[in-house]
């Protein structure tokens, strides 16, 4: 099929992209930055200039495509509030899929955003389920919990450098999935048409809490982590004080998502409903184990091969 990828240079919809054209559909990203997209041509990609406030580019975009996968979101360094970009480019997308005649869509969605609707992106998140479940359009929604890649940012980097990790609230359990396995559901979709109006939950084979978590990276790593617990209460002061402010409303709505990952619980759900719908073999699906200890491996490899070339050149200078 022909397939508009949206939010194709995320760490999502770069693994989307690349998979759906393994999979033999032709494949368009609508982006923000050409230049900073050339990796999406070199693979296969053809690209758009565009974004989701842009009513004209998304009917561009949308010339002769047969299907959307929408794994566009707002960015930590957009200075506009989620609202702006999320909310207001998802009304713009579905109207000029009404009127381009496209009707297939799958929307990467959040898992239980109803039950935090008073954090901006789930609250958008479900919204926007809602708007696609009273359209006519063939929906697919796959509700997500968090990527594994973002494990690496918080926990295995801090770690690795001996800095400090920060965790907030009492942690809730979270089963992370690697990006490269939601991408498979999204391209999956397009081929199943019994996923038509239908939400799936898409959520990796284990939730774990920060603590475990952190107790992988150390094994891996054979260090030892330094963590510094916030309260919640300060959060909430920071989110409160931020949202006075017109120029740091992203940094409000961005520590209000602290209320999911700070609130007990779980972000977890079965998945064997949607194995069997999407065709998939769930032990195909990367374990966080795995991730991290591959991880590490790698970057634990090239730290001891830059350390060997220094060695080499070192030696180059002696005069004997």
């Amino acid at each position: 099929m022909r397939v508009l990828v949206l939010g194709g240079t995320g760490t999502l919809g770069r693994q989307i992209a690349k998979q759906a054209l393994d999979a033999g559909h032709t494949v368009r990203c609508m982006v923000r930055a050409p230049r900073k997209a050339s990796f999406l041509q070199e693979w296969g990609c053809e690209l758009t200039r565009g974004n989701l406030l842009d009513p004209d580019s998304l009917a561009y975009a949308l010339e002769d495509q047969e299907a959307v996968i929408d794994a566009a979101t707002a960015r930590a360094t957009d200075s506009e509030s989620v609202y702006r970009i999320d909310w207001d480019g998802k009304l713009n997308l579905y109207n000029q899929c009404h009127a381009k005649g496209v009707r297939r869509i799958v929307f990467t969605s959040l898992l239980e955003a109803e039950r935090f609707r008073s954090v901006p992106l789930m609250d958008i998140k479900h919204c926007t389920e809602r708007l696609l479940e009273e359209s006519d359009l063939d929906y697919t929604i796959l509700q997500g919990a968090a990527f594994m890649q973002g494990v690496i940012s918080q926990f295995s980097i801090p770690i690795l450098e001996s800095q400090t990790v920060w965790v907030s609230g009492s942690p809730t359990r979270i089963a992370y999935m690697n990006t490269q396995d939601m991408a498979r559901f999204a391209v999956a979709a397009v081929d199943r048409p019994e996923t038509i109006r239908c939400s799936y939950p898409v959520v990796g084979p284990k939730a774990w809490n920060t603590g475990e978590v952190i107790q992988l990276c150390e094994l891996a790593s054979s260090k030892s982590a330094r963590v510094f617990r916030v309260p919640g209460s300060l959060l909430n002061l920071m989110q409160g004080i931020c949202s006075f402010f017109e120029p740091a409303v992203n940094v409000a709505e961005r520590l209000a998502f602290a209320e999911v990952t700070g609130g007990g619980g779980s972000l977890d759900a079965p998945m064997e409903a949607s194995y069997r719908a999407f065709g998939l073999d769930p032990s195909e699906t990367t374990q966080l184990e795995t991730y991290i200890r591959e991880y590490y491996d790698t970057i634990l490899k090239r730290l001891r091969d830059m350390e060997a070339d220094l060695d080499k050149d070192a030696k180059k200078k002696l005069p004997f």
